[in-house]
């Protein structure tokens, strides 16, 4: 452990084994049992959390093993929601689009087993991951709500319940992902509005993941954003992101993404360093944590080891340096 500078994460997500995606799909078809495909996807979780130890990774995530697409997971799991055709996301991946049909509710936890399990197996803190509240409107159908602000502000109830929960069970982190904020630049303060209702009684860290799109048409707006620290894809852009820091200061701890994930070949360890030192001079060491752009899930699982081996060889280069700068003469 690295003592508090430069701390290294991920996003969240990994590759699947081959194994468990072989399960998944024939748990799909109805060719194996719910209680089978369950352990497989314990099993593919441990030897994560196996790997991100080895790896020396600071805070652990469990991998999302026993999730699909980032916010069906949740929408099969709340009330009111029912499950629509298929539409496309992202190069040829598709997923089934939720529709919200009636108001939403969560009848019982959805999380809180899996952050249990994940944290009983390491001494290193898990970070409990969500879905945030906008992100789960934009990327559905909203049929049960008069305007897109209640239904933001409904889902946010529900995603509130999920992460008092995770803090109640033992989470140091809470991530909320908002990857979609910038997709409606003039619902920002819609997107603020509900995550302040998630967060308000948590005394955990608060984290929100904002990857692919245009950044910069909620910057600086995206500050009051009520969370401790922003998470940011910056390889996939050159780091064009931090610019915009120069006009107006940053001022959150920041998740800098200093390796692409949508790409199969991994920086250099000096690619990635630099792209620490760059983050550095915006935020301090203490507020700073390497990461990938984005979760992994897209990524082979030897690919995934290899992005996140940068992302940890890179920063102890840096922390080298770093100690360096300090030592006394």
């Amino acid at each position: 452990m690295s003592g508090g500078i430069l701390l290294t994460t991920t996003v969240g997500s990994f590759g699947k084994p081959d194994y468990l995606q072989r399960a998944r799909n024939a748990n799909a078809r109805g060719k194996l049992g719910d209680a089978e495909l369950v352990e497989l996807e314990r099993k593919a979780t441990e030897e994560w959390i196996r790997r991100q130890e080895r790896l020396d990774l600071d805070i652990l995530v469990d991998g999302e093993m026993y999730r699909g697409d980032m916010v069906a997971y949740f929408a099969e799991r709340i009330e009111g929601f029912k499950i629509g055709g298929l539409v496309r996301s992202y190069g040829n991946r598709y997923y089934h689009k939720p529709i919200i049909a009636s108001k939403v509710r969560r009848p019982k936890p959805m999380t809180i087993d899996w952050f249990r399990f994940t944290q009983g197996l390491t001494d290193r803190p898990v970070k409990g991951m969500l879905t945030g509240p906008y992100t789960m409107l934009d990327w559905s159908y909203n049929e049960a709500y008069r305007t897109r602000r209640e239904a933001a502000l409904a889902l946010a109830e529900v995603v509130r319940q999920e992460a008092e929960d995770l803090q109640a069970a033992g989470a140091k982190y809470i991530q909320i992902d908002e990857p979609a904020i910038h997709a409606r630049p003039e619902e920002i303060d819609i997107a603020i509005e509900a995550m302040g209702v998630v967060t308000q009684n948590l005394d955990a860290k608060t984290v929100s993941h904002i990857c692919y799109g245009d950044f910069a048409a909620i910057y600086p707006r995206v500050l009051d954003l009520p969370v401790d620290q922003l998470d940011l894809a910056m390889a996939n852009y050159g780091y064009r992101w931090l610019e915009l820091f120069d006009k107006d200061p940053f001022t959150k701890e920041l998740a800098i993404g200093i390796v692409d994930v949508h790409a199969h070949a991994t920086e250099t360890v000096d690619e990635a360093a630099e792209g620490i030192r760059k983050g550095l001079r915006y935020v301090p060491a203490n507020k700073l944590w390497p990461h990938p752009d984005c979760g992994l899930k897209t990524r082979t699982v030897e690919e995934c080891v290899e992005k996140c081996t940068a992302v940890v060889e890179a920063t102890k280069v840096v922390r080298k340096e770093l100690a360096r700068q300090t030592a006394p003469a």
